[in-house]
């Protein structure tokens, strides 16, 4: 399943192959944000949420999955599973009560989630199967890979609908961008430092594209420090050892329960030197070579080897021209009567670190 993944799904040139549909989603939301402009507070937290779930539904769904009412089914659809990720369960932690979660309602809420799930997913999958399927729809997508997969007998895993619904995935780059735009904003030297990068490069351009990326060394290092800070996942996806093994002065029996804490490493004093909470990008200029991609323990935010997560692509793409034109297209401050410092870091808690309260900015367009 991993090379289905990272060899059809989410490669490279798959990944670049979705290009226009993020730009032009992130194009509707600087204009979005540009007709609010001056009305007061504006909430980067719903933005953010339905910018992924639009790019997800265009790339994962196809085109005719762009439509208002679709994208809002997803997205409450989501909502709901991070809630019930975050709910307690009492059979985690002590099996024989698990009669407790039924009785509760979670047991049969989490059901209802998943069902709700199975047919949305099944809707899309019987609109692309249609014969009559409009040819304006054609542009292939995620599904269409998937579908195409499942019908070829010479591919060794035989797929069935089942890995289909499995497959098709949700996206943490609305946190990643929410919490960096929280960082520039209680750091606003920071901040201006990144906006003059972008601002100097783009000039009287208009937008900021992605093969402009590749020369904003400043904004890249403001991520990597957002993503050492806060993870979108504090703790990998939980390994199990295969062997007896020794690690740091603690014996380790196999079949243990391995859980890996980025957030912890991500402030570790003997990494990151004396002042490990402070958001500093400069460390990064400093230190270019290391990167977010696995082979720089230090900073794991996608994970590392073989189980890192395959998306780990599509998740930067989306992350980097979102807050690029963010930075370019508007200056940044707080409601009336708030300073900076006020600017809360509470996280919802969950498998995802989420911020806890909406982050509500005050937009200025930028005179170019």
């Amino acid at each position: 399943m991993r090379k289905l993944c990272v060899v059809h799904l989410f490669s490279l040139p798959r990944v670049q192959s979705f290009r226009p549909i993020r730009e032009c989603e992130v194009s509707k939301l600087i204009d979005r944000i540009s007709e609010s402009s001056g009305r007061g507070p504006f909430d980067m937290s719903e933005a953010m949420r339905s910018l992924t779930t639009a790019i997800i539904c265009r790339v994962a769904f196809g085109t005719s999955y762009d439509d208002e009412r679709s994208v809002a089914r997803f997205q409450s659809l989501l909502n709901e599973t991070q809630a019930m990720f975050t709910s307690f369960f009492v059979a985690d932690h002590f099996p024989l009560l698990g009669f407790v979660d039924r009785l509760s309602g979670l047991n049969r809420r989490l059901e209802k989630n998943f069902e709700e799930f199975d047919a949305f997913y099944q809707e899309i999958i019987d609109h692309h199967l249609d014969p009559n399927r409009s040819k304006t729809e054609q542009d292939e997508d995620i599904l269409d890979v998937l579908l195409q997969i499942k019908e070829d007998p010479s591919y060794k895993i035989r797929l069935t609908f089942d890995h289909i619904k499995a497959l098709l995935m949700t996206d943490s780059s609305a946190a990643t961008v929410i919490w960096t735009m929280t960082y520039l904003v209680k750091n606003p030297g920071v901040m201006a430092k990144a906006q003059r990068e972008v601002r100097e490069l783009i000039g009287k351009k208009g937008f900021v594209n992605e093969e402009d990326m590749q020369q904003l060394a400043y904004l890249k290092a403001v991520i990597k420090e957002s993503m050492r800070l806060q993870p979108t996942a504090p703790l990998l996806v939980p390994r199990e050892s295969t062997e007896d093994c020794r690690l740091g002065g603690y014996e380790i029996p196999a079949k243990t329960i391995v859980y890996v804490n980025i957030w912890a490493i991500g402030r570790d004093p003997e990494t990151w030197g004396e002042n490990p909470e402070e958001f500093r990008p400069e460390r990064f200029m400093e230190n270019s070579s290391i990167d977010v991609k696995g082979a720089d323990f230090e900073l794991i935010p996608f994970g590392a080897g073989r189980r890192m997560c395959p998306a780990m692509h599509m998740g930067l793409a989306n992350v980097e021209l979102s807050l690029a034109n963010l930075l370019y297209a508007f200056d940044w401050g707080m409601p009336d009567g708030m300073k900076n410092e006020d600017l809360d870091m509470d996280v919802q808690p969950g498998v995802a670190m989420h911020k806890k309260n909406p982050l509500r900015l005050v937009a200025t367009k930028w005179v170019l």
